[in-house]
């Protein structure tokens, strides 16, 4: 491994502790240091899927053990996400196009993490229409843009009073689980690209995620940690928006030079009439 890959993996292992240290798998921290990076963007999309599925299983088994988890509340906003996020990692947008989308994601993420969120004294569950609508049109953003959803969907239910804190939190990250997995599915149909070090990230993203949830679960304290995610998120969501990604060198090949039809450039044009004169002689 290479010095940059080196960072590259201790970064993610900072992102994985500190997002799962406040209920969350890490997908758009993990864009934003891919992105900073400066890593290849095909390899984003899915990388970034793959290292939620792992930290989203770790904080799923944590918070289904703790009696968080409500079936009744999670599968509405499931049912039709799983699909949606599945279509969503099917489409491949132009690159400039999806820099900016994910760019704007991160900002949200970012302006998520700075608002204060208190939790409501009484909650009531959402219809479930609602629930269906508003989980497929978050799946579908997460299938796109390879994030879960969760960094949407936790602070909704909050602020909707759709449940408590904790009760957010362990449906968001099954949430984040399914909607990661059938977006990876979803890519897949087309064809992937994974980093050579990808098995290093995931080995850095399960020990940053233990860690993180087992201190979060003890009343870490996060508006600290908040600032910082956000910091990053802005600064990588920013450089997404402003850069213009380089434009691609042309490959010369035989048909590029001749066209593919028969009609080659001047000198080669030249070259073949001087052979052809002396083979007349």
């Amino acid at each position: 491994m290479q010095t940059a890959d080196i960072a590259l993996c201790a970064a993610v292992l900072v992102v994985a502790f500190l997002y799962s240290s406040v209920g969350h798998a890490g997908a758009s921290g993990y864009i934003a240091v891919m992105a900073l990076a400066s890593v290849a963007s095909p390899m984003i999309r899915p990388t970034a899927l793959v290292l939620n599925i792992v930290v989203a299983t770790i904080g799923s088994v944590q918070f289904w053990r703790a009696g968080y988890f409500r079936w009744s509340l999670f599968w509405p906003f499931a049912l039709a996400s799983i699909p949606a996020a599945y279509y969503g990692g099917t489409l491949t947008l132009p690159t400039r196009v999806l820099n900016i989308l994910i760019g704007l994601v991160l900002l949200a993420s970012a302006a998520r993490l700075l608002i204060s969120l208190k939790p409501a004294a009484e909650t009531h569950a959402p219809a479930k229409p609602i629930a269906m609508v508003t989980g497929g049109v978050l799946g579908f953003l997460a299938g796109l843009t390879a994030t879960g959803g969760g960094i949407f969907l936790t602070p909704l239910m909050i602020l909707l009073r759709w449940s408590s804190t904790k009760q957010a939190a362990a449906v968001s990250v099954v949430y984040i689980l399914v909607n990661s997995a059938s977006g990876l599915l979803g890519a897949m149909r087309k064809g992937i690209t994974l980093p050579p070090f990808l098995w290093p990230m995931i080995v850095a993203v399960v020990v940053g995620g233990g860690l993180g949830s087992y201190l979060g679960s003890r009343r870490f304290s996060v508006p600290v940690i908040h600032v910082l995610l956000a910091s990053v998120l802005i600064l990588a969501g920013g450089k997404l928006i402003l850069t213009k990604p380089p434009a691609p060198t042309p490959v010369k090949t035989a048909d590029a030079v001749c066209g593919g039809d028969g009609f080659c450039s001047a000198p080669i044009r030249r070259k073949t009439h001087r052979l052809r004169r002396v083979a007349d002689l």
